[in-house]
């Protein structure tokens, strides 16, 4: 099993923890029902590689400075927006033999008829939660798409007998839908209709007019 290296934070003030990330670590929480909460840290590089390894969902062992070796997933991760720096992680030791809710993601295979016609495929489940066995949790969910037509969807109930777990959403949650094209109106061609309009009525106008001139022989 994958193992990450950790040491305990004695020093949780600000200052420090900037200074943290600034040396290439991740602060971050190791929690869990056997175990206390205890600050601890990371670093950012090895980190990445193991969270991209296991996955949103993926089990692996925290290797702390003092010896000790928790069974652990990410629970959840802080990263700043505008550099896409890790800024916290939530680190959550699993009972392997208790159940928990885990949020999977969602991935679309194959290729709609339905969007070779012209149709738009929206996508609108991207996660589902399931609740198995820490071992258990799928990676994601492959939704197969190629055989929706324009009109078609598919919803949770329609997936949920080839999922091996047990999928906590509702059955009539939608996953991905084909709808019709959106029609748009051509601005020249509205204009083109106008103007016939216009000229057709004002044509009309001048005939009336025509009728009241002076001099006008019946």
């Amino acid at each position: 099993m994958t193992v990450l290296n950790a040491r305990e934070r004695k020093d949780q003030k600000a200052h420090q923890t900037k200074e943290l990330r600034n040396q290439g670590h991740v602060p971050g929480v190791l929690y869990g029902k056997k175990v206390k909460s205890t600050p601890v840290s990371v670093e950012a590089v090895a980190f990445l590689k193991t969270f991209r390894d296991v996955g949103q969902n993926g089990l692996f062992d925290l290797q702390l400075e003092n010896g000790g070796k928790h069974h652990v997933m990410v629970q959840e991760v802080q990263i700043d927006p505008l550099n896409n720096q890790y800024m916290h992680v939530d680190f959550f030791e699993v009972d392997m033999n208790e159940e928990r809710d885990a949020n999977v993601p969602v991935h679309l295979e194959g290729d709609a008829p339905g969007a070779k016609e012209g149709g738009i495929v929206n996508h609108l489940l991207y996660e589902i939660t399931v609740n198995c066995l820490p071992a258990d949790i799928p990676e994601a969910i492959t939704v197969d798409i190629s055989n929706l037509n324009i009109g078609d969807s598919l919803s949770v109930s329609d997936i949920r007998a080839n999922v091996p777990v047990t999928i906590v959403n509702e059955d009539e949650e939608t996953v991905v839908t084909v709808t019709p094209p959106t029609v748009t109106e051509d601005p020249d061609a509205t204009e083109e209709d106008n103007t016939t309009a216009e000229s057709v009525e004002a044509t009309g106008e001048r005939n009336d007019d025509n009728l009241d001139r002076p001099g006008r022989v019946e």
